[in-house]
């Protein structure tokens, strides 16, 4: 994992699926752990998912807090 990965889980959003259209790192704890044990996608999207679900399995999930950017 590079810092800049953690700035895409927070840009990045999910292209497919049940939650299609929300960020990465907005995706419920349920929905990364089916990943978890059925396989994450390759490529990109599935190396991100693979890192949001290791920082919500771990409750490290508020460090992107600060990622976020604020309303305008």
């Amino acid at each position: 994992m590079q810092s800049s990965d953690l700035e895409l889980l927070v840009t990045r959003v999910m292209p497919f699926g049940k939650y299609k259209g929300r960020l990465i790192a907005d995706l419920p704890g349920h929905y990364l752990h089916w990943f978890a044990r059925n396989g994450f996608p390759p490529g990109e999207i599935g190396r991100l998912l693979a890192i949001m679900q290791e920082l919500d399995h771990n409750g490290l999930a508020s460090i992107l807090n600060p990622l976020r950017k604020s309303p305008a």
